[in-house]
């Protein structure tokens, strides 16, 4: 049984916004971090995978799409992003196996709470997308394997946080560490006892410019500007789901 566990999803490999989040005090003393995807696809793949593995067993790992496509990437099978293809090429082979073998979910007991599971996009696939006002017939649908017993669903994927019931079903995106669409900073979560919807704020600027300077990517200064500034908002993100949505 597990006190207290933070959510750390969407890290899309800015060290600068991980660093952030794992220097709040609750994360620190959290008795677990779960990592829900997407952990290392963007400008510095390498550094956040190696600061996240040398937290050992504090760290558990859940797949998302992108890191699935790095492995797919350094396999031959090119993504259609730009920096993901980047990413793929700096990996070390103990990088590409560990995202290789990382599971699509994972179910733990947290104090308060009772059986919570973490994937990324949907507990049956990693990219597909369901949002703060998904249909319920939808929901339905998505979670239909879901055990009876699982009493809360923790999801990433589509960068913005919210809670919301679905059938008496808690339903918790904790939004995004490196990417966030609808404004600056490292949102996370916190479970147990409750649920708690958090943001770390940090030096933007600073982060940005550290980017520029540090990684390889030759985009970087461009991506950091754009993904670190949170340029994109919560509605533009909605309004593009949605067709992904089935609307």
């Amino acid at each position: 049984m597990l006190n207290r566990v933070a959510v750390l999803s969407d890290i899309h490999g800015v060290l600068p916004a991980l660093e952030a989040a794992l220097a709040e005090p609750d994360v620190a003393a959290a008795d677990l971090i779960v990592l829900t995807g997407d952990i290392a696809a963007g400008p510095q793949p390498v550094e956040v995978l190696d600061l996240l593995a040398d937290l050992g067993d504090r760290v558990c790992w859940v797949r998302g799409n992108a890191d699935r496509e790095l492995v797919e990437a350094r396999a031959g099978r090119a993504s259609p992003i730009e920096v993901s293809n980047w990413a793929a090429g700096q990996l070390r082979d103990d990088h590409v196996a560990r995202l290789a073998a990382l599971p699509l979910t994972v179910t733990l007991e947290v104090a308060g709470l009772g059986r919570v599971l973490f994937c990324h996009a949907t507990p049956r696939d990693d990219e597909e997308v369901v949002l703060v006002d998904t249909r319920v017939t939808r929901w339905a649908e998505v979670l239909a394997g879901v055990p009876a017993e699982v009493g809360i669903v923790v999801c990433g994927h589509t960068h913005m946080p919210f809670t919301r019931l679905v059938d008496r079903r808690l339903v918790v995106n904790p939004g995004s560490i490196g990417m966030p669409y609808g404004g600056p900073g490292a949102f996370w979560a916190l479970l147990g006892p409750g649920v708690q919807l958090r943001r770390t704020p940090f030096d933007v600027d600073a982060a940005c410019a550290r980017v520029a300077a540090e990684s390889g990517f030759p985009d970087a200064a461009e991506w950091a500007d754009e993904y670190l500034r949170s340029r994109h908002s919560d509605t533009e993100a909605l309004t593009v789901f949605a067709p992904r949505d089935g609307r």
